[in-house]
């Protein structure tokens, strides 16, 4: 049987080629990446066949800026330095313009292609899948590649001599922050996780962001000089995004858990409270304590993947629960009488309850004691990383200190 040599490898294959190499333990991190980039290098024929049969431009500086920017944010998510990697991004989309070039003066001598995949449905989201694999092998591979074996592992028909020196030299710089902290500085950028169907801490409003978290979260961004930059998660991916490092910080009215310290470090708490229940003024005296609303035939609406759902769980045995996906308008359900009782936060109950006359706290006494179903504190939530918990700290000590927090509270729940 004939040898296949990397060249004549098709972009699948030379995948299968870098998994099997890994699997029996002999890829460096050299052939690995250069595998990668040959593999995505390789689409750039069918790029190439796709502008030369509907007449477009080789390049096309709105999609390089799209895919540049888009490739710079995964760099942050994996610690790797912005201007190194945005460099190495650039000169991966210049060796793409260098082999789209090639193919473009091949066919301009006759017997150009007819038919090309589908850029949209077909080629780009494979190419989108092999930079991002790319990107999570960049970490791992700076500071120990070698510049021979990447240079020998890296043929793609028509990628110039130029522009592979390019590749190698952009590859080279890569650069790893050795912090959180140190990667907020230098790039400028604080990405503040938040979901945006929690108020009072965090809503929209005409689809701008808005709530107490969301104006603190730009305070902590002054005041490290930089610019905050608002990432939707969602309850049931907040710790797995932290883990994938969608943001640096959730700020978002997150409820200090054990569960959650154990993989991320949380701030002091700025806000105390507690789970209370919620519902229709008629029907709430009926509802006053937690055994005479967990019963048959009450149905109790909950907001997936956080604490909510976790005290219905492991509180309500009798009545029905109801799972509601959407907090932004899940107490609208309550009102419209799909549901009877929601249990939350306290300060969410003071909040809606102000907001909609036909909704009333079932506990009311608990708010002049401080006796609710459960005591919950709120705090940020960050990264196992001690200089930014460490900074964090401080702000937010100082901010309580000289009544920010307060102010911002009074701002948000005056009115309603």
């Amino acid at each position: 049987m004939m040898a296949l040599g990397p060249a004549a490898a098709t972009p699948v294959l030379r995948l299968v080629l870098l998994l099997w190499t890994c699997h029996i333990g002999t890829a460096t991190a050299s052939d690995e990446l250069a595998t990668l980039i040959n593999a995505r290098l390789d689409y750039m024929k069918d790029v190439a066949a796709h502008k030369w049969i509907h007449g477009e431009a080789i390049t096309d500086a709105e999609r390089e800026r799209v895919v540049l920017d888009a490739a710079t944010r995964a760099a942050l998510q994996h610690g790797i330095a912005v201007r190194p990697a945005r460099a190495f991004f650039q000169a991966q989309i210049a060796a793409a313009r260098d082999i789209q070039a090639y193919w473009f003066a091949v066919w301009g001598e006759g017997n150009g292609p007819v038919t090309a995949p589908d850029l949209t449905t077909e080629v780009r989201p494979r190419l989108l899948a092999l930079g991002n694999e790319i990107t999570s092998r960049l970490k791992e591979a700076a500071g120990s590649l070698d510049r021979s074996q990447f240079l020998a592992a890296l043929e793609v028909v028509g990628l110039g001599e130029a522009a592979r020196n390019e590749l190698w030299q952009a590859l080279s710089q890569i650069q790893v922050y050795p912090d959180r902290l140190a990667q907020v500085l230098n790039a400028g950028v604080l990405r503040v996780g938040t979901t945006f169907d929690y108020a009072p801490f965090s809503y929209q409003v005409d689809g701008e962001p808005a709530g107490i978290d969301v104006d603190l979260a730009s305070d902590l961004a002054r005041s490290l000089g930089v610019r905050a930059e608002f990432v939707q998660t969602s309850w049931p991916g907040l710790m797995k995004d932290l883990a994938a490092g969608q943001y640096d910080i959730a700020m978002s009215g997150v409820s200090i858990s054990l569960d959650r310290q154990r993989h991320g470090y949380f701030s002091p708490h700025y806000h105390s409270g507690g789970k209370t229940p919620i519902a229709r003024c008629g029907e709430a005296q009926a509802l006053g304590s937690l055994d005479a609303l967990d019963r048959k035939g009450v149905r109790v609406i909950v907001n997936p993947g956080g604490t909510n759902e976790r005290f219905v769980d492991e509180h309500i045995t009798r009545a029905t629960k109801i799972l509601y996906p959407d907090n932004r308008d899940i107490f609208d359900q309550l009102i419209a009488g799909s549901a009877d009782v929601m249990i939350t936060d306290s300060i969410e109950v003071q909040l809606q309850t102000a907001r909609h006359d036909e909704l009333c706290p079932t506990m009311p006494d608990s708010f002049r004691t401080g006796t609710f179903l459960t005591r919950v504190d709120k705090g940020y939530l960050m990264p196992q990383d001690m200089p930014l918990k460490e900074y964090v700290t401080l702000w937010l000590d100082l901010r309580i200190a000289d009544g920010t927090v307060a102010r911002v509270f009074n701002q948000h729940l005056a009115g309603h």
